[in-house]
């Protein structure tokens, strides 16, 4: 059984080489930060690197704690794209299986971990922007193959069926309104 929390020393993706004009881009934008002019060194070292995950990871922090979850979300789609491309996993996380990711920790479990937690993110901002059943099934996904939680996504996914289930009385209750309404 694989152990997510269990792994040999490996090179994470900011330990990667990267482009010195790149390095130097996202340096100054953390310097800059909270300015908008962080946002234009950030997308300058995107558009010199779109798949270097250092460069992403940024970008998504910047959009994050900018409040620009919408944002955020299009660079973790990315990130997970990305990575999933890299470890050979399938495009679509509804068909990612436990057999994936066996085969993608023989690439790198560390890659895998992020691929990982990039998913976990992306469930969080689909829950925080109210997409509530994309957020349950990606968060769901990451539990069955995660049956021992290691990731911590159980607590995660309990929130957002419960938002979701909540959305859904919600709607019923408007629906009901609306025929009472109507009679």
């Amino acid at each position: 059984m694989m152990d997510l929390q269990d792994f040999e020393a490996e090179d994470l993706y900011f330990n990667a080489t990267i482009d010195p004009e790149v390095t130097s881009l996202l340096e100054e934008a953390a310097n800059l930060y909270p300015e908008a002019e962080a946002e234009t060194l950030l997308l300058r070292a995107y558009f010199l690197a779109p798949e270097d995950l250092n460069v992403l990871v940024a970008l998504y922090r910047y959009f994050y704690y900018q409040h620009r979850l919408r944002d955020a979300l299009v660079v973790a789609h990315k990130a997970i794209a990305v990575s999933g491309k890299r470890l050979h996993l399938p495009e679509d996380w509804r068909h990612l299986t436990r057999l994936h990711l066996g085969q993608g920790v023989l690439v790198s479990m560390t890659l895998t971990r992020f691929y990982l937690m990039a998913h976990k993110g992306a469930g969080y901002l689909e829950m925080r922007l109210g997409e509530l059943a994309d957020a349950v099934g990606r968060l769901q996904t990451l539990v069955n193959i995660d049956s021992n939680d290691r990731l911590s996504v159980k607590t995660l996914l309990d929130l957002a069926q419960e938002r979701l289930q909540e959305q859904r009385y919600t709607e019923m209750g408007n629906v009901v309104s609306l025929r009472s309404a109507r009679a």
